[in-house]
Formats: structure tokens, sequence, C-alpha cells
């Protein structure tokens, strides 16, 4: 029984090959794929990735069932996509080529049917990202933009804009002024 824990099916270097080449083509795929993030998967993208996940299993781990194995392949799995994160945050090459870059799905108040299609992001779910942000329709905004990550960039038209509580000091400070001229000519001519 312990034989079936330690002892690997194949060897560290097999695996480590395996692992890199399933990694490297999953992350490939993803790219071409799309940029949705998790929040964003709909329910066939959420089966997909269940399947997947079972589909390359055997091709990372091989024939070994040893817990050794597939501790070895988790490791292996986890350098590698650390070293990717970190080469993709230090080389901005890398970055654009391993996230992409941002696309803009609506602008100056209308949709952008053309990215919308090459994404497979549907017309509601912008509308979704645009009520979250305080808009009602995509006439309120100058520019969605879907971020490598796959967060929704909501801008605004500055009319549209909620007050934020830097506005509302600015606007008591004002008040506040206004009300101390009143009361200095209040003060000097009677009354106003």
């Amino acid at each position: 029984m312990t034989d079936d824990l330690f002892h690997a099916g194949v060897s560290l270097a097999d695996k480590a090959i395996r692992t890199v080449a399933v990694y490297l083509t999953v992350a490939a795929l993803l790219r071409i794929a799309g940029k949705r993030g998790i929040a964003q998967l709909n329910n066939f993208d959420f089966v997909v990735m269940l399947l997947m996940s079972n589909v390359v299993q055997n091709a990372i781990i091989g024939p070994d069932n040893s817990l050794a194995g597939g501790l070895a392949g988790l490791v292996i799995l986890m350098v590698v996509n650390s070293a990717v994160v970190r080469l993709a945050a230090a080389v901005p090459l890398i970055g654009r080529l391993v996230e992409g870059s941002p696309v803009v799905l609506a602008r100056d108040g209308h949709y952008l049917p053309a990215a919308l299609r090459r994404l497979g992001v549907r017309q509601a779910d912008l509308d979704v990202s645009i009520q979250l942000r305080g808009g009602t329709t995509v006439a309120d905004t100058s520019f969605v933009r879907l971020e490598p990550g796959g967060a929704m960039l909501v801008r605004l038209r500055p009319e549209e804009e909620n007050a934020e509580r830097a506005d509302i000091d600015d606007l008591h400070a004002r008040l506040d002024r206004i009300e101390g001229k009143l009361d200095a000519l209040a003060t000097k001519g009677g009354s106003p």
C-alpha cells in the first residue's frame, strides 16, 4: 500500500515536462478563447472549465496514481504559474502577450457590436456592469472597456457620475463661505 503513496510511476523530469506543456497549452487556449474573468463566466464556460481540468489530469500525471506523483505535479504547476505571473509583471511585452490588452466594448454611449461579437460578450452583461457603476443604460457612458484580467471598466459621462464624499465636502465648504458672506452683509447693512 505504501508503494502507491510514495513511489511515482513516472520520473520527475517526465512529470515536469508534462505539467509545463499542459500549463502552456491551457493558458494559450484560454488567452485565445477570451478575456472574461471568473465572475463573468456563463454556465457553458463553467462546464468547459470543469471538464477541461478532468481532461488534462492524465496528461499531467501520466500513468502515476501515487501521492508523491500528484504532489510533485501540483508543486511544479504552482512554480510554473508563479514564474509566469512574475515574468509577465516584470516584462511589459510578456505581460501583453500573456494577458492581452484592454478592449473597448462601448464608446460615447453606443455599443461596439464587432468587439462584443469577437469576445462573445452580450449587451446584457455590459448593462449589468453599467448599472453596478451607477449608470442606467449604455447612453450614460463615455466608454466601457474589458480589461486583460477580465474586469469591466465603466466610465460614465461626467454628468452621470455619482457625487463622491469629496464633492459633497466641497459643496459644504462653498455653502459655508456663502453663508459667511451673507452674514457679513447682514451685519453691515442690517438685513439682506
